[in-house]
């Protein structure tokens, strides 16, 4: 589990470049004011998660059951959150209505908030 949340962290920052990159210059062109700061929301957050796994990837043990969703909650809140953000963001480009994907995205949220309420639990459980 260590490595892939190491693997999932840098590969996330990855996409967020690249995807920030698209936002800042190609995407401009074909979305909306609104649909693209939804967009840039999308990779904000998900460097932020990028960072959060590449961090719990070094400092944690995963020799337990709680590590261990410390990381699966914010690698599937974030897949929920930013991609179903992403795709919000050009439904409209994509001339589809994705409106269903609206409750994927506080879900995904919901999922980060979580991962991030075990991580400070596990802060006070071992008492750095």
């Amino acid at each position: 589990m260590k490595t892939a949340t190491l693997v999932i962290g840098a590969l996330y920052g990855l996409l967020s470049v690249i995807l920030g990159a698209f936002g800042a210059h190609a995407f401009r062109k074909i979305l909306s004011v609104e649909r693209l700061t939804s967009f840039e929301t999308g990779v904000r957050y998900q460097m932020y998660a990028a960072f959060f796994l590449l961090i719990v990837g070094f400092i944690l043990k995963f020799d337990n059951g709680s590590d261990k969703w410390i990381s699966w909650l914010m690698i599937l809140g974030t897949i929920l959150f930013s991609f179903s953000i992403y795709a919000l963001s050009f439904q409209d480009y994509w001339g589809v209505n994705l409106k269903f994907l609206g409750p994927i995205t506080p879900l995904g949220g919901l999922l980060m908030i979580l991962s991030w309420g075990l991580l400070i639990y596990h802060f006070l459980k071992v008492k750095l």
